[in-house]
């Protein structure tokens, strides 16, 4: 068998043969771009041919930027296009591409790869963990009301001062934002509606802008975005677009959503602080003529349940894992985010795919670590896998230890790990690719 990158020439039999492994046709091309594949880059597309010529499996990957803790930038190879024709599987096609994957991928000096991972069974035994999550949020329109914040009455309570009423008696506070001729809920900015074909540059920079800030999200070069393609608002697909604006009119944050039959489905928010992401929410949500209001993409973590006043008014589904995370240079990987707990901690880390071991002293002292070889005794040990999963902070290494994954070699281990591997925000990524 060889495996090889793909050439000019041998690029639409690439991108047939992608889409034979998954029993798929290509698509239509259309006037805005639109295919998937269109950015793809054929110098990391590696095609698998046969003794007899025939090619029979496909892998690719992106070049992308990930946003470690701390907000460093990394550049990070974005694995996809992952396939084996049926008649080619269980025969080692798949373990010897991603083999040949990984070897380039060190050749070229990067230090972690990431994937979605179409099953969740087939990438861990090549050293990828799931390490940021997502969820879907649906609200009923009948249930969207707002609760007033108690932390901002308790300060009004605190420091009492003359308060503006209206003609009916309410007070000028926070109940009134979405009444005070913006509807978008904040009292510093405004909420306007755009097709999409009419802000693709706000939403490349509001993009760029967000996800230089948010652990585990992911670049989106200027090819997509030229090209069309992905997934919307990235897309040619019709879609309207809530761009928020800031008091200066600057945007900073935007919703791409469509309507149909009732349901309004938001692809995906992007803001850049909690106010403004409440801001789009309390837009979509007072949208006339709708009964519903799908969030797809909602990190675990994000207080709109908190926000509603009926809190089972937002209905939680499709919990999943998003982004995998796999270690190549575990020293270069742990010294490259932000740590925001000082302590020492000693890692071995056995990667039986690449039949690599080692034991590291990781040291961490005012946000920076250091990470060196030791022959100090243990504190955990841990398959690579598990240390993606828990690189970026979005799952406890105590988590592994009590489903037997990794092992703590003393009761303090654990607890210590969480301390150091927590971080000031949980990754989420939302870009597909």
């Amino acid at each position: 068998m060889e495996i090889r990158s793909a050439t000019d020439e041998d690029f639409d039999v690439f991108v047939d043969t992608v889409h034979a492994a998954f029993g798929l046709f290509p698509g239509t091309p259309t006037d805005g771009g639109g295919l998937w594949w269109s950015a793809l880059e054929k110098d990391r597309c590696l095609l698998a041919r046969a003794a007899d010529g025939r090619p029979v499996g496909t892998a690719a990957a992106y070049p992308f930027e990930l946003t470690l803790p701390g907000e460093s930038l990394v550049p990070v190879p974005g694995v996809t296009a992952v396939g084996v024709l049926p008649s080619h599987r269980r025969r080692g096609v798949l373990t010897a591409m991603m083999r040949h994957q990984l070897a380039e991928t060190r050749d070229r000096g990067e230090f972690l790869s990431v994937l979605l991972a179409s099953q969740a069974t087939i990438y861990g035994r090549f050293g990828y963990g799931p390490a940021t999550y997502t969820t879907k949020l649906t609200v009923q329109r009948h249930e969207a009301d707002f609760a007033a914040p108690r932390a901002r009455a308790a300060a009004d309570t605190e420091s009492p001062g003359p308060a503006a009423s209206s003609e009916d008696g309410s007070h000028d506070g926070w109940h009134d934002g979405s009444r005070d001729g913006s509807r978008d809920g904040s009292r510093d900015g405004s909420v306007e509606v755009l097709r999409r074909a009419e802000c693709g540059e706000i939403l490349e920079e509001v993009y760029d802008r967000y996800r230089r800030t948010r652990p585990g999200a992911l670049s989106r070069p200027h090819r997509w975005w030229a090209l069309r393609a992905g997934q919307p608002p990235i897309s040619p697909a019709p879609r309207y677009i809530a761009v928020h604006r800031d008091a200066d009119g600057v945007p900073d944050g935007y919703a791409s959503y469509s309507v149909d039959s009732g349901t309004l489905t938001v692809d995906e928010t992007i803001a850049c602080d909690d106010t403004v992401f409440t801001a789009l929410a309390r837009f979509v949500l007072e949208h006339d003529l709708v009964t519903k209001v799908v969030f797809k993409q909602v990190p675990p973590d994000h207080p709109l349940r908190w926000q509603l006043a009926d809190f089972r008014g937002g209905k939680v589904s499709d919990e999943s894992d998003w982004l995998w995370v796999r270690l190549l240079d575990v020293p270069r990987a742990l010294t490259a985010r932000a740590w925001f707990t000082d302590g020492e901690l000693v890692l071995d880390v056995t990667d039986p795919f690449l039949g690599e071991h080692g034991r590291h002293l990781l040291t961490v002292r005012d946000g920076k670590a250091d990470c060196v070889p030791t022959d100090r005794e243990p504190d955990l040990s841990l398959d690579v896998r598990d240390l993606g999963s828990v690189y970026l902070g979005g799952t406890a290494p105590s988590t592994l230890v009590r489903a037997g994954h990794i092992r703590a070699h003393h009761p303090s281990a654990a607890p210590l790990a969480d301390a150091l591997f927590r971080t000031d925000r949980l990754p989420h990524c939302l870009h597909w690719f």
